[in-house]
């Protein structure tokens, strides 16, 4: 890239505002502040879940919705076709999620947990659950291609409903049956997961299509973009850091109770964030997609629906059980390694000859 191109887009993250900047720092004491509630103040897990309709977290429903909803109040609904007709984009989107994902996550699992039965379900449930939550946080962070990851999500919503139940018994017992391993057994109902998706996806793209769509109408294009999303744009963040303050507050205590079979179950939790995301880059580079649905791509891809997993494993396994131990390791390792890779992302977005695409969460980046 020439000079003057590099002089026409100086570095993203100098242009992040201090909550962007700094979003490490607040995860990290978010996830802190999670973890000493949850061992200091008795019961506070106990009365968190059960605050709760028909199995679903009211306190983390409430924190999703409100981080998703800026984000989907942004996107350009009327320019989705564009996305649609990007057959090289979706065909991407699908391999990696619904061959790569699963396959490699089974694989790890075997490879470091062999001698864990229940950690190394756990994890392979965590590899079925795409992502259709926080995925679009770590997009919009990393200037990636908004509109393009309202679709894959919708894709990854529609294919989680009707083949996650499909996949997880082909993944516990029957791939494990033709390799001569140890069988198991997964018990959910498509509805389960339907519902998951209809909360957590449903509800907040309705109410950010419906926003765009009469705010538009009422004031104008302009207004809504230059003057009513760069407010609600933090609260994505408040939501993020809320849930996971509530996230960590549910499981502190069997967190720092296994500190050492959290290590165990993070290396390939780790292994796995690398391989789909690195994974995502590559392919979308070879396919030629640019900076912007590249990001999309590889971070629809490393991201799991961690909400998902969690219910699946305690709905199935019981609270107490090693399965959902492995299911609230995954956000633990996933916030941190995810957020490092946003600004891995930016770094290497001048090495792409598309640099441009819309703002971060809260509206610094242009």
């Amino acid at each position: 890239m020439s000079a003057t191109t590099t002089a026409e887009h100086p570095p993203v993250v100098g242009k992040l505002s201090t909550l962007d900047r700094f979003l490490p720092v607040w995860i990290g004491v978010a996830m802190a502040a999670g973890l000493l509630l949850g061992r200091m103040i008795p019961g506070l897990g106990d009365t968190l879940s059960a605050v709760e309709i028909d199995g679903i977290s009211l306190p983390i429903a409430l924190g999703l919705l409100i981080m998703m909803y800026p984000v989907l109040a942004k996107v350009r609904y009327d320019r989705l076709d564009t996305v649609t007709s990007d057959r090289k984009l979706l065909i991407g989107s699908l391999l990696l999620n619904w061959v790569l994902g699963p396959a490699l996550m089974f694989a790890l699992a075997w490879i470091f947990l062999p001698d864990l039965p229940e950690y190394r379900t756990g994890l392979i449930i965590v590899g079925l659950a795409r992502c259709i939550a926080m995925v679009i946080i770590w997009n919009d962070l990393a200037c990636g291609d908004r509109d393009a990851a309202a679709v894959l999500v919708a894709l990854n919503s529609v294919f989680q409903v009707f083949m996650f139940a499909v996949l997880g018994w082909f993944y516990l017992s029957i791939l494990p049956g033709w390799l001569g391993l140890e069988q198991t057994a997964i018990d959910v109902s498509p509805w389960e997961i339907a519902k998951s998706v209809l909360i957590f996806l449903g509800i907040p793209l309705l109410a950010g299509y419906l926003t765009r769509r009469f705010g538009e109408r009422a004031k104008g294009r302009e207004w809504y973009e230059e003057k009513f999303l760069p407010r609600i744009g933090p609260w994505a963040l408040y939501g993020l850091l809320f849930t996971i303050v509530v996230l960590f507050a549910l499981q502190g205590d069997q967190i720092t109770s296994h500190p050492l079979d959290v290590v165990r179950i993070a290396i390939p939790l780790l292994a796995y964030f690398a391989v789909m995301w690195g994974g995502g880059y590559a392919l979308g580079a070879v396919m030629g997609l640019g900076y912007a649905r590249t990001t999309t791509l590889a971070f629809t891809a490393a991201g799991n629906n961690f909400e998902l997993a969690i219910a699946v494993a305690i709905a199935t396994y019981g609270a107490a059980s090693g399965e959902a131990l492995a299911g609230v390791v995954g956000p633990l390792i996933e916030v941190p390694v995810l957020v490092g890779l946003v600004y891995v992302s930016l770094a290497l977005r001048k090495r792409f000859s598309d640099t441009t695409s819309g703002p971060t969460v809260t509206g610094a980046a242009k």
